[in-house]
């Protein structure tokens, strides 16, 4: 019998931990981007910053990354200082952050971005094993005629799958 309610406490205790797994989202990404290929980033981060990710002060709508020197770079990423933090600590919400990738992804990006066009967007921000990852977007630029493109498909999605559902509530 307490076997069962180990097992219950173990998935209820996932399924919590599952929902705040996102920190930060860059919603506008999809709509001004194609997103080609994603990559997972690690984020060198002060202490101060880990504590205010920890309590939701994270905004990446302005963000991107960039290569300098063979490494890669986040910049526009906004992470609040708690009131509370340190005061022998100089905050700079909005500094730059290294990321850290393996040799031959940074390799495989630089190519990209300086010979082929592309931009590196950062899409997501998440927790993985109690480590801050970022998810790292190669993306190019949607013209305007695109972005109405694909507002239009998705309204026709949308459209058909209330026609849909219609439907067979009728049927």
């Amino acid at each position: 019998m307490s076997k069962i309610k180990e097992a219950k406490n173990n998935a209820a205790s996932k399924g919590k931990s599952e929902q705040g797994k996102t920190i930060a989202l860059n919603r506008m990404a999809r709509h001004d981007y194609h997103l080609e290929a994603r990559y997972e980033a690690g984020i060198a981060l002060q202490g101060w910053e880990l504590k205010s990710i920890r309590s939701g002060r994270m905004n990446m709508g302005d963000a991107y990354a960039t290569i300098r020197n063979g490494e890669i770079f986040l910049f526009g990423a906004q992470i609040t200082p708690l009131i509370q933090a340190s005061s022998h600590v100089v905050t700079d919400d909005r500094r730059t952050r290294k990321l850290l990738l393996h040799r031959n992804e940074i390799d495989k990006l630089v190519g990209k971005v300086e010979r082929e066009g592309y931009t590196l967007i950062p899409t997501a921000c998440y927790w993985s094993r109690n480590k801050v990852k970022l998810e790292l977007a190669l993306a190019k630029g949607k013209q305007a005629h695109d972005k109405r493109a694909a507002e239009k498909d998705r309204d026709w999605a949308r459209e058909k799958q209330r026609t849909m559902r219609q439907h067979n509530k009728n049927a």
